[in-house]
């Protein structure tokens, strides 16, 4: 039996979804109100959340509400609410943003739209039509892509230097019990690509203060060459340099795109694999799910189906 067969029936059919955007909260202070679309499953109630964060990739609409859909559609369908706003680094407020406090790479700001979500989420709950009532506030994930997994890991405990005022910034959002990091990037002291300079908050990422649970996702293809030399291994840095309980999903033959999770046929996927995207929509929702809801075992049935693949599509490893 596949490992997308295996998996799959943990998890039995899966529900319609709907998918509402944008929901529009005003922030005091943030130069555009945040946007966010929320998908969900038509039916059952006691969701949990995943907030979705996305990457700073080439496109001009996957970085923002309208991104990461293969992921988004499959949790949803699979019993999650998911929460995705459109960050200020989107091509889609470049326009509006360019000079703002922050730009280009607003890293503060990513991680505060996950908070000032959190804070009203009663609000939208609300401004969804059939939503209101359905969602269970105390259990609440959150997921990253490249820069996205770079904001979660600040939500969930990494720390860094802010270079603005030299000062240790302490973003941990303690409502977020659970974490996926998608592709995000590892440790700073091994910088030389010619990226580096651009973004100085990555030198001085901490990941020893992560303490959330987390699953780190890395494929053994993405080598970010324009960040550092040191290979795809760096993508695993969050997993090897975070404290436990951490646990690492490598994809076999994955690039940053791992397979294409930003958008169906995005053509900056460089190793477009509908099998692996579905793979790892899989296997992030049965980690989440046996997060968010103790006892139940749909990781250990995940995990035990991967193990036994003759074809796999990766493999894990805890601490």
């Amino acid at each position: 039996m596949s490992t997308s067969t295996a998996t799959a029936d943990t998890f039995g059919s899966p529900a319609p979804v709907l998918s509402f955007s944008p929901v529009v909260l005003a922030v005091p202070g943030r130069p555009v109100d945040l946007q966010a679309r929320v998908s969900a499953p038509a039916t059952g109630t006691g969701l949990p959340v995943i907030l979705l964060s996305h990457g700073h990739g080439p496109s001009n609409n996957l970085s923002s509400l309208n991104g990461y859909a293969p992921l988004a559609n499959f949790w949803a369908a699979h019993g999650f609410v998911v929460v995705q706003p459109t960050h200020l680094t989107s091509r889609t407020l470049s326009h509006l943003v360019a000079d703002a406090p922050g730009a280009p790479f607003f890293w503060r700001s990513r991680a505060e739209d996950m908070t000032h979500i959190l804070d009203r989420l009663d609000v939208i709950e609300n401004a969804v039509p059939q939503l209101a009532g359905r969602i269970d506030h105390t259990k609440v994930a959150i997921a990253g892509h490249s820069l996205g997994g770079f904001t979660a890991g600040l939500l969930l405990g990494a720390r860094l230097t802010d270079p603005d005022n030299g000062e240790e910034a302490n973003l941990i959002e303690p409502r977020i019990k659970a974490g996926v990091l998608l592709a995000a990037p590892g440790r700073g002291d091994v910088l030389n690509g010619p990226m580096a300079d651009q973004l100085p908050i990555f030198r001085t990422i901490d990941f020893s203060t992560m303490t959330t649970p987390t699953l780190v996702v890395a494929g053994d293809k993405d080598d970010s060459r324009h960040f550092t030399d040191m290979g795809p291994d760096w993508h695993a840095d969050p997993y090897t340099l975070g404290p436990s309980p951490k646990t690492l999903l490598t994809l076999f033959d994955a690039g940053h795109a791992l397979g294409g999770i930003p958008g169906y046929d995005a053509a900056e996927t460089t190793d477009e694999s509908p099998e692996r995207v579905a793979a790892v929509g899989r296997l992030t929702a049965a980690y989440l799910r046996t997060q968010l809801h103790p006892g139940d075992n749909a990781w250990q049935t995940a995990r035990a189906a991967l193990a036994t693949d003759p074809d796999p599509v990766g493999r894990v490893e805890a601490k």
